[in-house]
């Protein structure tokens, strides 16, 4: 079994927590759906959130998911000019007998945008 890392992102519509947690919690479950994984495969979970995000933390949407015994860490993007606003990147590490070429990484809506290079 090897470690292999997955990539997601997803633009919010406003920063309000509620739609934080919903807009997070779909990424994750399109995330461990679209690579055949169950939370048992997650070693480790990074968040990040743009600086103009500010209403909860997105690690709450995934321990709504049931993801309890998993470390996740958030942490603030960059505030670079010009860059996508009101964005929640995911960087999650996981077991799997996967090639790195068969990993699904997932950029939910506008998000697409930022990685139209391995989005899918």
């Amino acid at each position: 079994m090897a470690v292999r890392a997955v990539r997601g992102a997803v633009q919010l519509e406003r920063d309000e927590a509620g739609h934080m947690g919903e807009q997070v919690r779909a990424l994750l479950t399109a995330l461990l759906e679209r690579n055949g994984l169950t939370a048992d495969d997650l070693i480790s979970v990074w968040f990040t959130a743009t600086p103009d995000l500010h209403s909860d933390f997105p690690a709450a949407a995934a321990r709504g998911l049931g993801i309890v015994d998993v470390p996740l860490v958030c942490a603030q993007e960059l505030d670079i000019t010009g860059a996508m606003p009101r964005v929640v990147r995911v960087l999650a590490h996981i077991e799997t007998d996967r090639p790195r070429a068969g990993l699904a990484h997932v950029y939910l809506g506008a998000a697409a945008a930022l990685r139209k290079d391995i989005a899918q």
